[in-house]
Formats: C-alpha cells, sequence, structure tokens
C-alpha cells in the first residue's frame, strides 16, 4: 500500500486568518510540488493541514477557487522579486532591461512546476483567463513605468509594445524550460528584445 506523506503543519496554536490561509498556500503548493494537481482537493489540503473540512473550503470556497488562489501567490511571489531587483539596480536602460529579463526567466524556472500544474487544471475556465488577463496587464504597466524614462515613444506606443514584450517573455520561457536554450541565454535574449523594442533616445 502506497504510503501518503504528511506535509508539516505549524506548531499548535491560534493562527489568525490570514495566517491559516498562508499556511494552507504552502500545503497546497508542496502537495502540487509532490503529488500532483490531481491529488489536490479541499478535503485532502485540509486533513494535511490539519483543519476541519469547512476551514478550507470558507477560505478557498471551491477546488478552482484553491487554484486560482495559489496562482496570484505565486505571481506576487514573483512581483516582489521583480520589484525588489529593480529597486538595487542603478539607472540605465540596459540596466533595467538585464533586471527585468533576468527576474522574469528566473522566477519561471524556479515556479515552472507549480505554475504548469495549475495552468493545466484550470486549462478553460474562464475566471481563470480573467485572472491572467489581470496579472499580465500588471506586468505590462511595470514594464511600461520601469522603461518610460528610457524611452521616447508615447506612453500609448510605450504600453503597445510592452504588451509584445510580455509576450515574447512568455514565449522565451517556453523555449527555456523545454530545455530548448539556457536561463542565461533566455534572459540576454529578452533583455535585447526589451533595449530594442522601446524606443530609447
Amino acid at each position: 500500500m502506497k504510503n501518503t506523506p504528511q506535509h508539516e503543519a505549524p506548531p499548535s496554536g491560534r493562527l489568525t486568518r490570514a495566517e491559516r490561509r498562508e499556511q494552507m498556500l504552502d500545503i497546497a503548493l508542496t502537495i502540487i510540488r509532490e503529488e500532483g494537481a490531481d491529488r489536490l482537493t479541499l478535503g485532502y489540503l485540509a486533513a494535511q493541514a490539519g483543519v476541519s473540512k469547512p476551514i478550507a473550503y470558507e477560505h478557498f470556497g471551491t477546488r478552482a477557487g484553491l487554484l486560482i488562489a495559489m496562482y496570484r501567490a505565486l505571481d506576487q511571489r514573483q512581483s516582489a522579486v521583480l520589484r525588489d531587483a529593480l529597486n538595487k539596480t542603478p539607472p540605465g536602460l540596459r540596466g533595467a532591461a538585464d533586471v527585468l529579463a533576468g527576474a522574469w526567466m528566473h522566477c519561471s524556472a524556479d515556479g515552472s512546476g507549480e505554475w504548469h500544474a495549475i495552468g493545466a487544471a484550470l486549462a478553460g475556465s474562464e475566471e481563470m483567463i480573467g485572472v491572467h488577463k489581470e496579472l499580465i496587464g500588471e506586468y505590462v504597466r511595470l514594464f511600461a513605468a520601469t522603461l518610460a524614462p528610457y524611452s521616447t515613444l508615447a506612453e500609448e506606443e510605450l504600453h503597445r509594445r510592452c504588451v509584445g514584450l510580455i509576450g515574447a517573455g512568455e514565449a522565451l520561457s517556453v523555449l527555456m524550460l523545454d530545455g530548448q536554450c539556457s536561463e542565461q541565454d533566455a534572459a540576454q535574449t529578452f533583455s535585447a528584445l526589451i533595449q530594442s523594442g522601446v524606443g530609447a533616445g
């Protein structure tokens, strides 16, 4: 009989609602990483987190709600890494482009298994399409705000080019994850596209 892995819960004690939610999201990510998305249900998550099933339903509502919450949590971590890296970058287009490209590819490589599994589990979900569109919009705005000081383009044109750059970054991530290029090569190519694409003056 196959043993069911037990995911470590925090020490006993009353957690705040936010802490409990964060705990369950971390355990859910571990379940997907170690056992696959098919294993993840709200009931199984509750058992692994040491809480009653109604608590899991109270936090996430449905399995799709849990998966979307996980997707958002992964995105927030990627965004935080990117913003932190940008805060440490000296002024200049090349430096900004290198940081944007490097952080994008590193986060894609680091969370590839979870991103892919969650995306596959939510394939065809209208709610997920809306969430993905929202998150991509946030990255477009971040890219545009970062690159605006080095561009001579009108605001609307810079925004459209950043939409294209994000698409290129996603495509390069797929190439990297398929093993067709290294993370470093993907980042260098993405940086070159960013530098050539923003109309630096």
